[in-house]
Protein backbone atom coordinates (compact mmCIF):
# COMPACT_ATOMS: atom_id res chain seq x y z
CA UNK A 1 0.00 0.00 0.00
CA UNK A 2 1.60 3.35 -1.08
CA UNK A 3 0.07 6.58 0.26
CA UNK A 4 -1.69 7.53 -2.38
CA UNK A 5 -4.10 4.64 -1.14
CA UNK A 6 -3.91 5.06 2.54
CA UNK A 7 -5.36 7.66 4.69
CA UNK A 8 -3.28 6.21 7.75
CA UNK A 9 0.06 4.21 8.28
CA UNK A 10 1.20 3.36 11.41
CA UNK A 11 4.81 1.61 11.31
CA UNK A 12 6.06 0.17 15.07
CA UNK A 13 4.55 1.96 17.63
CA UNK A 14 5.50 2.06 21.03
CA UNK A 15 4.32 4.15 23.48
CA UNK A 16 5.37 3.87 27.35
CA UNK A 17 3.94 5.73 30.63
CA UNK A 18 6.95 6.03 32.54
CA UNK A 19 7.57 2.06 33.14
CA UNK A 20 4.33 0.66 31.43
CA UNK A 21 4.64 -0.50 28.15
CA UNK A 22 1.21 0.76 27.07
CA UNK A 23 1.57 0.52 22.97
CA UNK A 24 3.72 -2.98 22.17
CA UNK A 25 5.13 -2.67 18.27
CA UNK A 26 1.46 -1.28 16.70
CA UNK A 27 1.43 -1.35 12.84
CA UNK A 28 -2.00 -0.91 10.74
CA UNK A 29 -3.08 0.95 7.89
CA UNK A 30 -5.92 2.47 7.07
CA UNK A 31 -7.37 2.80 3.57
CA UNK A 32 -9.03 5.77 1.56
CA UNK A 33 -12.96 5.31 1.84
CA UNK A 34 -13.17 2.98 4.66
CA UNK A 35 -14.45 2.38 7.99
CA UNK A 36 -11.64 0.96 10.35
CA UNK A 37 -12.65 -0.09 13.55
CA UNK A 38 -10.08 -0.17 16.43
CA UNK A 39 -11.78 -2.45 19.63
CA UNK A 40 -10.91 -3.85 22.43
CA UNK A 41 -11.33 -4.44 26.08
CA UNK A 42 -10.96 -1.60 28.59
CA UNK A 43 -7.23 -0.98 29.48
CA UNK A 44 -6.67 -2.60 25.91
CA UNK A 45 -4.53 1.25 24.37
CA UNK A 46 -7.46 2.17 22.24
CA UNK A 47 -7.88 5.27 23.43
CA UNK A 48 -3.52 5.72 23.67
CA UNK A 49 -3.79 4.71 20.24
CA UNK A 50 -6.52 7.18 19.31
CA UNK A 51 -4.30 9.80 20.94
CA UNK A 52 -1.68 9.22 18.90
CA UNK A 53 -3.85 9.40 15.67
CA UNK A 54 -4.92 12.84 16.24
CA UNK A 55 -1.14 14.26 17.38
CA UNK A 56 -2.00 14.39 20.72
CA UNK A 57 0.43 12.41 21.52
CA UNK A 58 4.50 11.69 20.32
CA UNK A 59 5.35 8.30 20.31
CA UNK A 60 8.19 6.64 22.32
CA UNK A 61 8.94 5.41 19.03
CA UNK A 62 7.94 4.12 15.85
CA UNK A 63 6.10 6.34 12.90
CA UNK A 64 2.56 7.50 11.79
CA UNK A 65 1.30 8.89 8.90
CA UNK A 66 -1.38 10.66 8.17
CA UNK A 67 -3.22 11.75 4.69
CA UNK A 68 0.90 11.48 3.75
CA UNK A 69 1.98 13.43 6.28
CA UNK A 70 4.65 12.53 8.67
CA UNK A 71 2.88 13.71 12.45
CA UNK A 72 5.88 13.51 13.74
CA UNK A 73 8.43 15.26 11.87
CA UNK A 74 5.65 18.43 10.39
CA UNK A 75 6.29 21.89 11.77
CA UNK A 76 3.30 23.20 14.33
CA UNK A 77 1.71 25.14 11.41
CA UNK A 78 1.66 22.04 9.04
CA UNK A 79 0.03 19.80 12.02
CA UNK A 80 -2.58 22.99 12.32
CA UNK A 81 -3.01 22.82 8.55
CA UNK A 82 -3.42 19.10 8.83
CA UNK A 83 -6.00 19.00 11.43
CA UNK A 84 -8.19 21.15 9.68
CA UNK A 85 -8.87 18.30 6.89
CA UNK A 86 -9.35 16.06 10.27
CA UNK A 87 -12.80 15.74 11.96
CA UNK A 88 -12.95 14.51 15.15
CA UNK A 89 -16.71 13.55 16.92
CA UNK A 90 -15.69 12.79 20.77
CA UNK A 91 -17.35 10.47 22.86
CA UNK A 92 -19.40 13.05 25.02
CA UNK A 93 -20.00 15.08 22.18
CA UNK A 94 -18.24 17.91 23.89
CA UNK A 95 -20.16 20.43 22.65
CA UNK A 96 -20.09 24.12 24.89
CA UNK A 97 -22.76 24.14 26.93
CA UNK A 98 -23.04 28.57 26.78
CA UNK A 99 -23.59 28.31 22.60
CA UNK A 100 -26.37 27.13 20.35
CA UNK A 101 -26.09 23.90 18.62
CA UNK A 102 -25.45 26.19 15.81
CA UNK A 103 -23.15 28.04 17.24
CA UNK A 104 -21.14 25.22 17.72
CA UNK A 105 -21.39 23.31 14.23
CA UNK A 106 -20.09 26.98 12.87
CA UNK A 107 -17.40 27.71 15.28
CA UNK A 108 -14.52 25.69 13.12
CA UNK A 109 -15.77 27.51 10.33
CA UNK A 110 -15.71 30.82 12.15
CA UNK A 111 -12.01 30.02 13.20
CA UNK A 112 -10.19 28.33 10.53
CA UNK A 113 -12.17 30.16 7.22
CA UNK A 114 -12.44 33.13 5.37
CA UNK A 115 -16.39 32.58 5.04
CA UNK A 116 -18.31 35.15 5.90
CA UNK A 117 -21.70 34.81 8.05
CA UNK A 118 -24.50 34.35 5.47
CA UNK A 119 -22.14 31.14 3.94
CA UNK A 120 -21.50 30.03 7.49
CA UNK A 121 -25.49 29.79 8.24
CA UNK A 122 -25.83 27.91 5.17
CA UNK A 123 -23.37 25.59 5.46
CA UNK A 124 -24.28 24.94 9.39
CA UNK A 125 -27.69 24.59 8.00
CA UNK A 126 -26.65 22.13 5.60
CA UNK A 127 -24.61 19.89 7.72
CA UNK A 128 -27.31 19.73 10.54
CA UNK A 129 -29.46 18.71 7.55
CA UNK A 130 -27.27 15.58 6.81
CA UNK A 131 -27.30 14.18 10.35
CA UNK A 132 -31.33 14.76 10.81
CA UNK A 133 -31.16 17.65 13.00
CA UNK A 134 -32.78 20.10 10.79
CA UNK A 135 -34.43 23.49 12.55
CA UNK A 136 -32.22 22.90 15.92
CA UNK A 137 -29.88 24.84 15.37
CA UNK A 138 -30.98 27.64 17.79
CA UNK A 139 -31.15 24.74 21.02
CA UNK A 140 -28.90 25.10 23.44
CA UNK A 141 -27.13 21.31 24.15
CA UNK A 142 -28.91 21.21 27.57
CA UNK A 143 -32.31 20.66 25.14
CA UNK A 144 -30.81 18.07 23.29
CA UNK A 145 -31.22 14.41 24.16
CA UNK A 146 -27.85 11.80 23.99
CA UNK A 147 -28.61 10.66 20.41
CA UNK A 148 -29.33 13.94 18.91
CA UNK A 149 -25.61 15.24 21.20
CA UNK A 150 -24.24 12.48 19.51
CA UNK A 151 -25.32 14.01 15.98
CA UNK A 152 -24.40 17.43 16.28
CA UNK A 153 -20.86 16.41 17.22
CA UNK A 154 -20.58 14.48 14.41
CA UNK A 155 -22.54 17.38 11.99
CA UNK A 156 -19.73 19.71 13.76
CA UNK A 157 -16.82 17.11 12.92
CA UNK A 158 -18.11 17.06 9.32
CA UNK A 159 -18.47 21.14 8.54
CA UNK A 160 -15.15 21.25 7.11
CA UNK A 161 -15.43 18.39 4.96
CA UNK A 162 -12.64 16.13 6.38
CA UNK A 163 -11.24 13.58 4.71
CA UNK A 164 -10.47 11.64 7.48
CA UNK A 165 -13.03 11.32 10.43
CA UNK A 166 -12.18 10.18 13.97
CA UNK A 167 -15.48 9.08 15.94
CA UNK A 168 -14.79 8.05 19.58
CA UNK A 169 -17.65 5.49 21.00
CA UNK A 170 -19.82 7.00 18.95
CA UNK A 171 -22.92 4.59 20.53
CA UNK A 172 -21.88 4.46 23.89
CA UNK A 173 -24.41 5.27 26.46
CA UNK A 174 -27.46 5.39 24.24
CA UNK A 175 -30.31 2.50 23.72
CA UNK A 176 -29.95 0.14 21.14
CA UNK A 177 -32.36 1.80 18.70
CA UNK A 178 -30.65 4.61 18.78
CA UNK A 179 -27.43 3.79 18.26
CA UNK A 180 -28.12 1.69 15.43
CA UNK A 181 -29.70 4.86 13.49
CA UNK A 182 -26.23 6.22 14.65
CA UNK A 183 -24.33 3.51 12.80
CA UNK A 184 -26.73 3.84 9.68
CA UNK A 185 -25.46 7.88 9.89
CA UNK A 186 -21.92 6.75 10.20
CA UNK A 187 -22.25 4.40 6.90
CA UNK A 188 -24.05 7.58 5.12
CA UNK A 189 -21.32 9.70 5.63
CA UNK A 190 -18.92 7.91 4.40
CA UNK A 191 -21.10 7.01 1.42
CA UNK A 192 -21.88 10.75 0.52
CA UNK A 193 -18.48 11.77 1.58
CA UNK A 194 -16.42 9.63 0.80
CA UNK A 195 -13.89 10.43 3.76
CA UNK A 196 -11.91 7.11 6.27
CA UNK A 197 -13.85 7.01 8.89
CA UNK A 198 -11.73 5.51 12.40
CA UNK A 199 -14.30 4.65 15.24
CA UNK A 200 -13.08 3.39 18.36
CA UNK A 201 -15.55 1.53 20.32
CA UNK A 202 -16.28 -2.24 22.63
CA UNK A 203 -19.57 -2.25 20.86
CA UNK A 204 -19.39 -5.36 18.90
CA UNK A 205 -23.08 -5.36 17.41
CA UNK A 206 -21.96 -1.73 16.16
CA UNK A 207 -18.53 -2.68 14.53
CA UNK A 208 -19.90 -6.13 13.01
CA UNK A 209 -22.68 -3.36 11.49
CA UNK A 210 -20.45 -0.85 10.44
CA UNK A 211 -16.48 -1.85 10.21
CA UNK A 212 -14.93 -2.43 6.66
CA UNK A 213 -12.20 -4.11 8.82
CA UNK A 214 -11.43 -4.51 12.19
CA UNK A 215 -8.56 -4.00 14.69
CA UNK A 216 -8.43 -5.80 17.80
CA UNK A 217 -5.83 -4.20 20.53
CA UNK A 218 -5.51 -6.29 23.69
CA UNK A 219 -3.10 -5.61 26.56
CA UNK A 220 -1.20 -2.74 23.96
CA UNK A 221 -0.81 -5.57 21.28
CA UNK A 222 -2.72 -5.93 17.44
CA UNK A 223 -4.39 -8.92 18.62
CA UNK A 224 -6.10 -8.88 14.87
CA UNK A 225 -6.54 -7.33 11.89
CA UNK A 226 -9.17 -7.99 9.21
CA UNK A 227 -12.64 -7.64 7.98
CA UNK A 228 -15.74 -8.71 9.74
CA UNK A 229 -15.50 -12.44 8.98
CA UNK A 230 -12.35 -12.83 9.12
CA UNK A 231 -12.38 -11.12 13.16
CA UNK A 232 -15.63 -13.56 13.38
CA UNK A 233 -13.62 -16.85 11.90
CA UNK A 234 -10.73 -16.42 14.17
CA UNK A 235 -9.53 -19.26 16.17
CA UNK A 236 -7.94 -17.22 18.35
CA UNK A 237 -9.08 -18.03 22.51
CA UNK A 238 -8.64 -14.17 23.44
CA UNK A 239 -10.79 -13.02 20.09
CA UNK A 240 -13.56 -16.04 21.19
CA UNK A 241 -13.16 -14.65 24.26
CA UNK A 242 -14.21 -10.96 23.21
CA UNK A 243 -16.50 -11.80 20.71
CA UNK A 244 -18.52 -13.74 23.37
CA UNK A 245 -17.66 -12.03 26.02
CA UNK A 246 -16.00 -14.12 28.34
CA UNK A 247 -13.90 -13.55 31.26
CA UNK A 248 -10.28 -14.87 30.69
CA UNK A 249 -9.02 -16.51 33.96
CA UNK A 250 -5.54 -14.66 35.33
CA UNK A 251 -2.72 -16.63 36.49
CA UNK A 252 -1.63 -15.58 39.98
CA UNK A 253 2.06 -15.83 40.52
CA UNK A 254 2.15 -16.06 44.04
CA UNK A 255 5.44 -14.25 44.78
CA UNK A 256 4.56 -11.39 42.72
CA UNK A 257 0.81 -11.30 44.35
CA UNK A 258 2.89 -10.94 48.21
CA UNK A 259 5.54 -8.29 46.88
CA UNK A 260 2.47 -6.52 45.82
CA UNK A 261 0.63 -6.84 49.15
CA UNK A 262 3.70 -5.73 50.76
CA UNK A 263 4.36 -2.63 48.61
CA UNK A 264 7.68 -3.86 46.82
CA UNK A 265 8.16 -3.12 43.30
CA UNK A 266 10.39 -5.13 41.00
CA UNK A 267 14.01 -4.06 41.25
CA UNK A 268 13.44 -3.04 45.49
CA UNK A 269 15.23 -5.53 48.07
CA UNK A 270 13.03 -8.39 48.86
CA UNK A 271 12.34 -7.02 52.47
CA UNK A 272 9.77 -4.93 53.51
CA UNK A 273 9.81 -1.34 53.22
CA UNK A 274 8.93 -0.74 56.91
CA UNK A 275 12.35 -2.77 57.95
CA UNK A 276 14.39 -0.56 55.98
CA UNK A 277 17.26 1.49 57.93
Amino acid sequence: MTAETNSIEVRNLQTYYGSRHILKNVSLDVRMGEIFVIMGGSGSGKTTLLNHLLGLLRPSSGSIRILGRDVNAVTPLEKQELRTRMGVAFQSGALFSSMSVGDNIALPLREHTQLDETTIGIVTRLKLEVVSLAGFEDLMPSELSGGMIKRAALARAIVMDPRLLFCDEPSAGLDPVVASSIDDLILRLRDAMGMSIVVVTHDLDSTFKIADRICVLDKGEVLALGTVDEIRASTSPRIQNLLNRRTEEAEVDPDAYLRRLMGIRDGDEDEPRGKRL
